[in-house]
């Protein structure tokens, strides 16, 4: 079984090539396609949780605020590795994969003019499993630079 068969399940035991760094109540992972270079999503850390209303309200906010720290180190790095980097979106759907996560998605000036203002769900289908935007080594820099903005925005809000 690959990591991608159970991604928390394999962030727990240490078995997960894609996480970043353990947060408070979830997982940043770096994103297994990287059209949009540095996107990532949080994973819960309990793969039993369908819904983000399921939550306790502390434990919710306690997500969003690790999908606040891990937007922000996203933002951080891909505006220092990408002139081009404009905004940021963050979404919680859950229409797919039914446990609780987010996405961080960086976007950027290059992207075709037809899709800079919709949403990344818009892109064709095959640019999410064309291998040449797969999750490589040739991303090391961006996942190096996100851990690091990573460390210091959790690093500022402990200290």
């Amino acid at each position: 079984m690959t990591y991608k068969a159970d991604r928390i399940g394999s962030a727990r035991r240490g078995e997960n090539p894609t996480v970043l760094r353990r947060l408070h109540t979830s997982f940043a992972v770096i994103g297994d396609v990287q059209f949009l270079p540095g996107y990532c999503v949080l994973l819960l850390d309990d793969p039993d949780m369908e819904h983000f209303s399921d939550l306790p309200k502390a434990r919710r906010l306690a997500f969003l605020a690790d999908m606040d720290a891990l937007g922000e180190a996203v933002e951080l790095a891909c505006r220092k590795q990408d002139p081009a980097f404009c905004r940021l979106n963050l979404e919680i759907l859950g229409n797919t994969d039914r446990f609780v996560h987010a996405h961080i998605w960086p976007r950027y000036d290059w992207e075709p003019a037809d899709m800079i203002t919709r949403p990344v769900w818009a892109y064709p289908r095959g640019r999410w499993h064309d291998p040449q935007h797969a999750l490589g080594s040739e991303h090391k820099q961006m996942r190096d630079a996100i851990t690091a903005e990573l460390d210091s925005v959790l690093g500022r809000d402990h200290s």
